[in-house]
């Protein structure tokens, strides 16, 4: 099955699941901004809809309900699509002001938000794809692999990974204690887990060979990571 048989399935068992304000915000919303950037950009990078979600509800930093163009679910992970059109955006000061707001609130939840420009879509959508493509790489790898990442590593340890690639994958176990707001003793626990792993090596000093910090030798875009 193609991309306009896989869309119209995709689409169709949302519209069922859902009722009342969910169902109207599907409705209105997953129009032309939307369905290009499913055609032209999300199908030739993942070619699935598996855990991408069309106008998916929200809250906001008061509660409210706000509907986010698309939403992909893959592991732990959250990652939203918000397609821009500087004409309902832009112009619109109080409503672009909003919009940014409920932006870096998702991104302090924990969510990723990605910000496409419908303009640039239409006009260079390769550039769109390539970007993705890179950002999105570990994500998609992580959703094809057969291994539940989220059983084989605890998000501890995915935090400490992710932290030692941010230091030219050196990991120091006060300072990522301090960073991550843990004991370091519990910092040194997982970092040995991850030796047993596979994931780090210990790299010791001086006469006594004391550990003084832990190197990451896992691969840069391993679905581990997510």
């Amino acid at each position: 099955m193609g991309f306009a048989g896989e869309h119209d399935q995709w689409l169709s068992n949302h519209l069922k699941r859902r009722k009342g304000e969910r169902l109207d915000a599907l409705k209105r919303g997953h129009g032309y901004g939307n369905r290009l950037f499913v055609e032209s950009v999300w199908w030739p990078l993942a070619g699935h809809f598996h855990g991408l979600h069309p106008e998916y509800e929200v809250k906001d930093w008061r509660g409210r309900s706000y509907f986010v163009d698309l939403l992909w679910k893959v592991g732990s992970s959250r990652i939203a699509f918000e397609i821009m059109d500087f004409g309902s955006h832009g112009t619109d000061r109080s409503k672009y002001r909003m919009d940014l707001n409920r932006g870096l609130f998702l991104q302090s939840q924990d969510c990723v938000v990605l910000y496409i420009s419908l303009d640039e879509m239409k006009d260079n959508p390769s550039f769109i794809l390539s970007a993705l493509r890179n950002l999105l790489f570990p994500y998609l790898l992580a959703g094809t692999t057969n291994q539940s990442t989220e059983k084989a590593y605890s998000r501890i340890e995915r935090e400490l990974m992710r932290l030692a690639i941010r230091y030219n994958r050196v990991l120091r176990p006060g300072n990522a204690a301090r960073e991550l707001e843990l004991q370091t003793a519990t910092v040194i626990k997982y970092s040995r887990m991850l030796v047993d792993k596979g994931k780090f090596r210990p790299v010791a000093r001086g006469v006594s060979q004391r550990i003084i910090y832990y190197e990451y030798v896992g691969t840069l875009q391993s679905p581990d990571l997510v």
